[in-house]
């Protein structure tokens, strides 16, 4: 089956790499900062209105221009707002590849990125999910693990995984864990001073993470961890990273955020260069 995680994994080191290499044919051609990009279709699906995400709005147009040159997108959305016209668009687009399911979502991966920009713009700041591992008995992508392991660098601890990523069926976490970037950590024997610590942590590496209590769910108290920019996010962990950059608790509520103030909210690539 075609998927995005095949061609990742077939491209090599040109996916992940930073900045393409660029030969006189490509040199003129504008540049897509995907970092901007995907931050775009994270938050302004969830927007009330059609304000744009800062910096990110050279590189939408030049997705939208790209969709609308397939038809796939009307002028009117062609606007530097990644709203849910232009995800509808561009999950259109992966299909149009062979995706399906989680890897037509709308959420821009970088093989489609590319594929949908030739001739039309490179794509710099790249960003890959890496491949599927296991860590302490469940599955998450290498950049999720590697966010996690700096969390508890930071924190002086490690924690206790209850659910990883890629793993359906559980009716309470309403598909947030069928794709990336999706934790669910345990709690147990923590203060309260020390669970905002963790949530603090979390939150400085590039996670979405909330304390989730029995009042709100059927769900003991646990902390729910969103990798902020995983392209192999389900479509409600998307929106949970959305509503965390709008400071909303990422609930189906979407009532007022209730972790710890982090600011500025960084993806994990962002915080990397602060080191």
């Amino acid at each position: 089956m075609l998927t995005r995680r095949n061609l990742l994994v077939a491209a090599g080191a040109a996916v992940v790499g930073a900045v393409p290499l660029a030969g006189p044919a490509t040199a003129a051609l504008p540049q897509l900062d995907m970092e901007a990009l995907i931050k775009a279709a994270q938050i302004d699906p969830r927007r009330p209105d059609t304000a744009l995400t800062e910096g990110a709005k050279d590189s939408v147009l030049l997705v939208e221009r790209a969709l609308q040159a397939r038809g796939l997108l009307s002028s009117a959305y062609v606007d530097g707002h990644f709203g849910t016209s232009t995800i509808a668009a561009y999950a259109a687009y992966q299909r149009s590849l062979g995706y399906t399911g989680l890897d037509a979502t709308g959420l821009p991966g970088p093989s489609s990125l590319r594929s949908l920009g030739e001739g039309r713009y490179t794509v710099v700041r790249a960003i890959s999910p890496g491949s599927v591992v296991t860590v302490r008995g469940v599955q998450v992508n290498t950049r999720t693990r590697s966010m996690l392991f700096e969390a508890e660098r930071l924190l002086g601890r490690q924690l206790g995984i209850t659910q990883g990523s890629y793993s359906s069926g559980v009716g309470a976490s309403a598909g947030t864990h069928d794709g990336g970037g999706a934790l669910d950590l345990s709690v147990s024997g923590l203060s309260s001073a020390v669970r905002t610590d963790v949530l603090r942590r979390l939150r400085t590496v590039g996670f979405a993470a909330w304390l989730r209590t029995p009042a709100q769910g059927d769900w003991g108290y646990h902390i729910h961890a969103i990798a902020l920019s995983d392209t192999d996010q389900s479509t409600g962990a998307q929106n949970q990273a959305g509503d965390y950059y709008l400071g909303r608790n990422g609930l189906a509520n979407r009532g007022v955020d209730d972790g710890p103030a982090v600011s500025p909210k960084r993806t994990w690539e962002e915080y990397q260069r602060t080191l």
